[in-house]
């Protein structure tokens, strides 16, 4: 009898090699998916291991029959993908990449001779001809367009801008916004009004692929072992005369000069490091000039900067001294009024709101740490003395008056932790404002926390009392608080001009309201919503919904992803193992799919309005969260947390949450399936989206850095200019874009050196030409990488040594 050669040793070694490998994917989907029929979900699991144990039986008998059960897993494998999600090639990919790469393996010379037969043989025909069918379907799945909507913007302008006005339509609109040149940025949506729009139109779709690095400077200003994971670099510079100011998220402010880069003065506000900041970031400065005053007067021209331990610090704009006429010695102390005074636990992230004669500033407290926590009030200050001169307090509305000595404000109340907008025209003030602690179980809010929570609420600017009140959520319980600057922009409305408002929030609407009255301009609905909270809570029978709305349908089971089967076989198990009962499904310990989740279909960065042709552009992104509430036994223990600060934990509450992004378990990726970021843009008249596409690629977070576009979330806004393109950076792939504002078509784009999570801004430079600038510094929770970057943009070649830093 012939000895084995050491080819025949090989190919039977190989064959039991794939038995075992068969019979290991047959006992996991039969387990796995016998699990996941049993409590709802699709049978296909446990029929593919079905057809996996008895491939792996015919392999070990070396039976050709193997080859036709496994073309039958196959096939049936491929009409179930087509039922349950059609030609969606993201969504087939995961369906059938290791049902098809294990049938090519079965094909193989070195399999199909070890069972009597050749591939091409009449045994191995139905194989082929299943791989072969596999292959069409997914070219076909390839070449159609299965996400998102393709259609032009009007590009008519329905108002024409005054000159120089800073882009407030002729014969009325946004007051905020006059005297500021259509070349400068003067606040952090380039006026009071947010709108994020710059008036200058050299860059153009025709010329925008020739934009090239004009100066890059580094701030110096790197992350340090002691910040906290939420530190990120947010930042819209201003831009006034020749000058660039700007923040860093250790407080820094720098002055730069606008045609060259190069540091003109930098402040160190000294602030201390402290454990139990949640967050550590600075979106902006706030500029204002005295009126009437010689600029060469000190400290006639103001930097206004909000430091992460509870200053408000004046700064001379031309030299970066302390203004030491302003408050105590040139800075505010926040604590002043404050209940429950624990450094960290209290911050202003974001600029203070600058009318003619207050400075108007909220603050953020750390989520979810306890029921006594400090104040949410918002506080007007003269903007020359620093002098308190009203105070909104959300547990304490009525009393606008200043505080008195030895008094406090109401702890635990809503706050406002993002940017706010002004019309001094009407004199009222706009304030996005979030929850009372705790996000997710709210059995013990007030009277007035109920009121203002998760609303645009209108404030008088003389008095600061309460005009109107528009709430986004009823009785919210995911943490949807109100993320982003009201924009407000005049609408040339069928019966007329209407000064609107236009707030976007996290569940993806966009309420376009009149700023005078707070009504809506389009319509909004009351929709009925999930019952069923946690013992001593409620959930609100109805919740708002505008008619420019971003939010994503109800996910389904067959909508979990995954890298493969596996992975979305463990997303479904999980899908099928949480409530969910649509967007408004209230918190349970059991654990509740909340979708879009609290990092929202918009945040911080807000939306980008033209106020000309009357449009928005914006950047929904979606992601879904896993919310579980744990009951408390004491406040003597952590439930969630490692230590200070004791982030949800929510001591003093009957529960804690836990809290995350829902994400597959083999490569982290979000287990519903993508599109997970789009850019798009709409009409404010109507309502109507003109057009939504994919954005951003998964190069930056795939193990293997290969750039599929499949659509990312993005966190920083947009802007949009005169010339007709749109600019956003906030990707979690390092890159700065730029679109076609009518068809929202990517013109251009560059690779940045860390994320770009903040939003771009534009200006002219003292050598006349049209600058793009772009912040990349990176954010903590998104994982991006960090780093100190400001980049300028212009459309030549002409170009200036590293500014330094």
């Amino acid at each position: 009898m012939a000895e084995p050669t050491p080819q025949t040793r090989t190919r039977s070694w190989l064959i039991t090699a794939t038995v075992v490998l068969f019979l290991l994917i047959a006992l996991g989907l039969i387990g796995a998916g016998g699990w996941l029929g049993a409590i709802g979900g699709s049978w296909y699991y446990l029929a593919a291991g079905l057809g996996f144990l008895v491939t792996a039986w015919l392999l070990f008998r070396r039976r050709t029959a193997a080859l036709h059960v496994y073309a039958a897993i196959m096939a049936g494998t491929l009409v179930w993908a087509l039922i349950e999600v059609g030609f969606d090639w993201w969504q087939l990919a995961p369906r059938g990449d290791v049902i098809v790469l294990l049938g090519l393996w079965l094909w193989m010379p070195w399999i199909t001779r070890r069972l009597g037969t050749r591939s091409l043989a009449p045994g191995g025909l139905p194989l082929a001809a299943s791989l072969v069918l596999a292959v069409v379907v997914a070219g076909i799945a390839m070449a159609t367009p299965s996400h998102g909507i393709s259609g032009r913007l009007s590009m008519e302008r329905v108002a024409e801008l005054a000159p120089d006005d800073g882009g407030v339509p002729a014969g009325g609109g946004v007051p905020a916004g006059e005297g500021v040149p259509a070349g400068e940025w003067h606040a952090y949506g380039r006026t009071a009004a947010g709108q994020r729009y710059s008036p200058l139109g050299d860059i153009t779709p025709r010329n925008v692929d020739r934009l090239e690095v004009a100066w890059t400077y580094h701030t110096g200003d790197m992350r340090r072992p002691t910040d906290p994971v939420e530190t990120t670099y947010q930042v819209t510079p201003l831009k006034v005369d020749d000058t660039l100011y700007l923040c860093t998220p250790h407080n820094y402010v720098i002055a730069l000069d606008a045609g060259t880069g190069r540091e003109r003065w930098r402040f160190d506000p000294r602030v201390p490091d402290n454990i139990n900041r949640q967050h550590l970031t600075c979106r902006g400065v706030s500029y204002h000039a005295r009126e009437g005053a010689d600029p060469a007067t000190p400290c006639a021209q103001r930097i206004f900067m909000p430091t992460a331990d509870a200053r408000l610090i004046a700064l001379d704009a031309a030299t970066g001294r302390v203004c030491t006429g302003f408050g105590d010695n040139g800075e505010i102390d926040l604590w002043r009024g404050m209940p429950n005074v624990e450094p960290g636990f209290y911050y202003s992230t974001s600029p203070p709101v600058v009318t003619r004669n207050l400075l108007i500033v909220g603050g953020a407290v750390n989520d979810n740490v306890s029921v006594t926590e400090p104040s949410g009030v918002v506080r007007a200050y003269d903007i020359e003395t620093g002098a308190l001169v009203w105070n909104f307090d959300t547990g304490n509305p009525e009393a606008t008056e200043p505080l008195a000595e030895g008094a406090s404000y109401t702890a635990n109340s809503p706050n406002v932790w993002s940017v706010a907008s002004v019309d001094e025209e009407l004199g009222l003030v706009y304030l996005p404002i979030g929850n009372q602690p705790p996000d997710q179980w709210g059995g013990r809010r007030s009277e007035a926390a109920e009121r203002f929570s998760s609303s645009v609420t209108a404030l008088d600017l003389a008095s600061g009392r309460v005009r109107w009140v528009f709430q986004t959520v009823h009785h919210d319980l995911w943490d949807r608080d109100v993320p982003a600057q009201p924009t407000l922009v005049d609408l040339d409305m069928p019966n007329g001009p209407v000064p609107a408002l236009v707030q976007p929030t996290k569940q993806g609407d966009l309420f376009v309201l009149d700023r005078r009255t707070g009504e809506p301009v389009l319509p909004v609905t009351e929709e009925p919503a999930a019952q069923g909270a946690a013992e001593g809570d409620y959930a609100a029978p109805t919740q708002p919904a505008s008619a420019l709305s971003f939010r994503p349908p109800p996910l389904a089971e067959a909508d979990m992803w995954g890298a493969t089967m596996f992975d979305q076989l463990a997303c479904r198990i999980r899908y099928r193992s949480l409530d969910y009962r649509g967007a408004y499904t209230p918190p349970s310990e059991r654990g509740t799919l909340v979708y879009p989740g609290n990092f929202g279909v918009f945040n911080w960065g807000g939306v980008a309005v033209d106020p000309e042709r009357q449009v928005v552009v914006a950047t929904p992104s979606y992601l879904a969260f896993v919310i579980r509430l744990i009951r408390r036994t004491d406040d003597d223990r952590t439930y969630v947390s490692d230590g200070e600060p004791g982030l949800n934990e929510n001591f003093g509450a009957p529960f804690a949450v836990d809290i995350g992004p829902m994400l597959s378990p083999v490569l982290g990726l979000p287990c519903q399936a993508p599109p997970w970021g789009y850019v798009a843009a709409a009409d404010l008249r109507t309502g109507d989206i003109a057009w939504m596409h994919l954005n951003g690629t998964v190069r930056d977070r795939a193990p293997v850095p290969l750039p599929f576009e499949m659509g990312v979330p993005d966190l920083g806004g947009p802007l949009v200019t005169a010339g007709g393109v749109a600019f956003m950076s906030g990707n979690i792939d390092y890159y700065v874009r730029g679109f076609d504002l009518e068809t929202g078509q990517r013109l251009w784009e560059d690779r940045l050196p860390a994320g770009g999570q903040a939003t771009p801004m534009s200006y002219r430079g003292p050598d006349g030409r049209q600058y793009l600038l772009v912040v990349a510094g990176g954010h903590g929770s998104l994982g991006t990488k960090a780093g100190d970057a400001i980049i300028a943009y212009a459309l030549d070649d002409a170009r200036t040594d590293d500014g330094g830093g």
